[in-house]
């Protein structure tokens, strides 16, 4: 039988559970899913947004911090049209055309984390 892949779901690096619940969960639209603690200091929860899932996590083994996902989506132009209502004082980000065709929105998480958002041409 030939292997197989599931969904893939990138984990985030954290270092402050209230700056990143502002910033995924009142910014960006995500909800949490489920939380865990490995520590009453280590939170690690899933939050998603329409069938995309996200880990974010405090334990130090985790994950990098500056990581960078890129994620392929349709109606980026939609999205930034709503981030940028949200007035969000912490990231404002633009849309960009890559050289590669298509359009995209990048967003920079409190941990420095980066999630391009590309939209196909």
């Amino acid at each position: 039988m030939a292997p197989s892949f599931g969904r893939v779901t990138p984990v985030l690096r954290s270092f402050d559970e209230a700056k990143a619940r502002e910033f995924y969960l009142d910014w960006l639209g995500f909800t949490v899913d489920w939380e865990h603690r490995f520590a009453p200091d280590l939170p690690l929860q899933q939050v998603s947004r329409d069938g995309l899932l996200l880990h974010l996590s405090e334990h130090h083994g985790d994950a990098t911090p500056g990581s960078l996902v890129r994620i392929e989506m349709t109606g980026v132009r939609v999205l930034h049209a709503e981030l940028d209502a949200k007035r969000y004082r912490n990231n404002r980000p633009g849309l960009e055309t890559p050289p590669w065709g298509g359009v995209e929105l990048t967003v920079i998480d409190p941990c420095a984390n980066r999630i391009t958002f590309h939209e196909p041409a």
